[in-house]
């Protein structure tokens, strides 16, 4: 599935990217500023999310919530991770093993531990305003 779009279309794209992924543990792959983060921040709230979603860049994972309290989704940013130890330290097979949505961004930095049935989003920058989802 590839799908062109503009900012304008996120939660169109979000939708429709949720409902084709056969998996939730989700790594998103592409250059800094593709638009990554963008994604799942429209995939949270197309999901229910009332949390507004950031990168968690320094913080490494963040949780995001329905209107229930209920546990909905992390989202990792392992950009800044030294080797995959870290993820280790911090309990990643923990999350793995939740029922929550899992999206990931710079995952290839924790490439050995990502699980089998994972699903990988490549989002490419076609120009300033357009990106290009790829979902192999």
């Amino acid at each position: 599935m590839d799908i062109t779009y503009t900012e304008n279309q996120l939660a169109e794209v979000a939708d429709k990217l949720i409902k084709a992924l056969p998996s939730k543990i989700v790594c998103f792959n592409g250059e800094m500023g593709a638009g990554k983060t963008t994604l799942i921040k429209a995939m949270v709230k197309q999901l229910g999310g009332v949390d507004e979603a950031n990168s968690p860049t320094f913080g490494i994972v963040n949780e995001y919530h329905d209107e229930h309290n209920q546990l909905l989704a992390y989202h990792f940013d392992f950009y800044r991770l030294n080797d995959e130890n870290e993820a280790y330290d911090f309990g990643i097979e923990d999350y793995f093993n939740s029922d929550a949505w899992i999206f990931m961004e710079w995952s290839e930095k924790i490439e050995s531990l990502i699980p089998d049935d994972a699903v990988v989003v490549v989002i490419q920058m076609i120009d300033r305003t357009t990106r290009e989802l790829s979902l192999p």
